[in-house]
């Protein structure tokens, strides 16, 4: 209920404010199990990415995000979960297995699951390598996979922006669901994974526009942030 009613109160003035627009939502079935796999631009994906969709879109975040104490955890708790965000341990190990578990039954009850395969924002903007519990779920639901495509939320909200700029019309394109029943069975096998990943990942290129990069997101985060303390300290 709490899911809709900020969907209520935020999706107009976002609608009147920003004018984020939509292609493909009707490739988006109405009814059933489906897995949304997106690309990871910024915080604003949150805000636009389920707005102009008349389903409920659930996401696993972090457990960081509803255990935060103070003013700024209740907050913090309260966005999350108004944006359908269910809480998950992203530790690796055990913790991946219980939120791949915890992403199968929330597809086994019929709902819309949103995943982001490269497992954190993009650093500058780019494509980087997926994540291959996005093609463990789709193959052991065997639900629709549609890919999620962010446009221009990166350049109205970069990573570290508290705020989005004005005049910067955010969008989201919906592709065509994608087939991997020929895979049915094959969950345990990693190249079938690997293969599955990085056929959703060039679906979002396509639909994107963005430029690939093979690496993982985090990774990125890493040498970039190595390399800017590199140049400070030389500076």
């Amino acid at each position: 209920m709490f899911y809709w009613v900020v969907k209520a109160i935020l999706g107009p003035f976002l609608l009147a404010v920003f004018r984020p627009w939509t292609e493909g939502a009707d490739n988006v079935p109405r009814h059933g199990p489906v897995i949304l796999a997106g690309n990871h631009l910024s915080f604003a994906d949150h805000f636009f990415g389920p707005l102009q969709i008349r389903r409920k879109v659930i996401s696993l975040g972090k457990a960081d995000y509803f255990t935060g104490r103070g003013i700024k955890g209740f907050f913090t708790r309260l966005f999350f979960s108004g944006v359908g965000t269910v809480p998950i341990d992203r530790s690796g190990g055990k913790a991946s297995e219980a939120a791949l578990r915890t992403g199968l039954r929330i597809l086994r009850e019929g709902n819309i699951l949103g995943i982001y395969p490269e497992g954190t924002r993009s650093p500058d903007g780019r494509l980087y390598k997926g994540k291959t519990g996005v093609a463990r779920l789709a193959l052991e639901s065997r639900a629709p996979v549609i890919p999620w495509a962010m446009v221009n939320t990166y350049e109205m909200m970069p990573p570290g922006r508290l705020l989005p700029k004005f005049g910067i019309r955010p969008g989201v394109r919906f592709g065509k669901p994608l087939d991997f029943s020929r895979y049915y069975g094959m969950e345990d096998d990693r190249l079938v994974l690997r293969a599955v990943t990085d056929e959703i990942m060039y679906a979002l290129m396509e639909l994107s526009g963005q430029e690939y990069v093979d690496k993982y997101a985090a990774s990125a985060r890493v040498e970039m942030e190595r390399a800017a303390r590199a140049a400070a300290a030389k500076g």
